[in-house]
């Protein structure tokens, strides 16, 4: 079975943090999001991968390639995104049977997806506690009938996880009607699939979609876990490693450097002397954290720099960004209630009470620059030396 992958969306909830990268490329521990999606494709037996792109579409051809693990992967371009069904749509001179959809930007739990790709047709649902902000799930003596959008009084939390597999039918059925939204939706799609075939449903143990930096965060939190404990860089006999940690060949870590996992430092990076690194956290290839640094639960992509002197707590930290000495990261608020980030102009909770900062691919701080929770730092931005940020910017 073929299994198409969504991943031709820029993400711009995800902002500043996709201004060069597509989203389902950024990085949840050892590798891009849509790879784990990919990983579990494959795990579940599926004979190729056909990656549907469009936003910086070059970055998932050069890390996949003509084939990924020993499957063969090929590319379908989707130019604007006009919905899923017209992603889907794309690929379809790719496809030739039975296949299945997953979405780049969400990761499913491997057996689950192993479930699912073993029903044709079949759909994915979750155990959601607000149901009503997702497609809930109709059923009729275990048989799924149909989708009900966002009901205001659902009667079930079962809700549809998006991923799902189709018959080969299906191919022909992609030339739906746009909706009120102006968008082609699969949702369409299955309809016709609803009313042809009897479609069961596969619930995921555990589903997520990945949408926004703090979801970013909780991605790697999750995947961290996962990790086996190996050292392969260079870590001198006076650094502690406590916990699950993975060192990657070509990474240094200097003495009085202590590390408690999850954590994971990939090649290239460099950390220390007298540094500390905890909770879930990702030290990109060729980051560097200096003297007497902290970073607790955060994700630092490659190239990013840390030199001496800082706090970086609950933060994502994108690509090339450069913190001067002394530059410290709020990550709580003194009324205790959940931090807010503003997302596409609308202040969002994000659920967290500890959350720090989203900086933008190679943006820099003055020495002494204080970053208050929420703030977002876009790509290139400059701060002050002693200033403290307290807006976005």
């Amino acid at each position: 079975m073929q299994t198409v992958l969504l991943a031709a969306g820029e993400g711009t909830r995800m902002r500043p943090l996709t201004t060069h990268t597509p989203k389902p490329m950024l990085p949840v521990a050892d590798r891009p999001l849509c790879a784990h999606t990919a990983d579990a494709a494959i795990e579940a037996g599926t004979d190729e991968l056909v990656f549907v792109i469009g936003y910086e579409a070059d970055a998932v051809r050069e890390y996949f390639g003509a084939e990924y693990r020993g499957v063969p992967v090929s590319y379908a371009t989707q130019d604007e995104q006009l919905g899923t069904a017209h992603a889907v749509r794309a690929a379809r001179e790719h496809l030739d049977g039975d296949f299945a959809v997953l979405y780049g930007d969400d990761l499913y739990d491997p057996a689950s997806i192993n479930d699912l790709f073993e029903s044709v047709p079949g759909i994915s649902a979750y155990r959601a506690e607000n149901p009503e902000n997702y497609g809930v799930l109709d059923t009729d003596g275990g048989e799924v009938v149909g989708v009900t959008e966002k009901p205001d009084d659902p009667d079930t939390n079962l809700v549809s996880a998006g991923a799902c597999v189709l018959p080969s039918e299906a191919r022909e059925w992609l030339d739906v009607e746009q909706s009120e939204r102006g968008e082609y939706e699969l949702t369409d799609v299955l309809d016709r699939v609803f009313a042809e075939y009897e479609v069961s449903s596969t619930e995921l143990d555990r589903w997520m979609g990945v949408g926004r930096p703090w979801e970013l965060l909780e991605a790697n939190e999750w995947k961290l876990t996962e990790l086996d404990s190996t050292v392969d860089g260079d870590v001198s006999e006076r650094a502690d490693l406590r916990g699950p940690v993975k060192i990657e060949e070509g990474a240094v870590v200097e003495p009085g450097v202590v590390i408690e996992g999850p954590v994971i430092i990939r090649a290239g990076a460099h950390v220390g002397p007298n540094a500390y690194i905890r909770g879930a956290t990702l030290l990109g290839e060729r980051t560097r954290v200096g003297n007497a640094v902290e970073i607790k639960n955060s994700v630092v992509m490659a190239e990013t720099h840390v030199p001496h002197l800082s706090y970086v707590g609950d933060s994502v930290l994108g690509r090339a960004v450069n913190f001067g000495a002394g530059t410290t990261v709020a990550n709580l608020r003194h009324d205790d209630e959940p931090v807010k980030q503003t997302v596409k102009g609308e202040r969002v909770s994000t659920g967290r009470r500890k959350y720090g900062v989203v900086v933008g691919d190679g943006a820099k701080t003055g020495i002494h620059t204080a970053l208050h929770p929420g703030v977002v730092l876009s790509s290139g931005a400059r701060t002050a030396p002693n200033e403290t940020v307290t807006r976005d910017r």
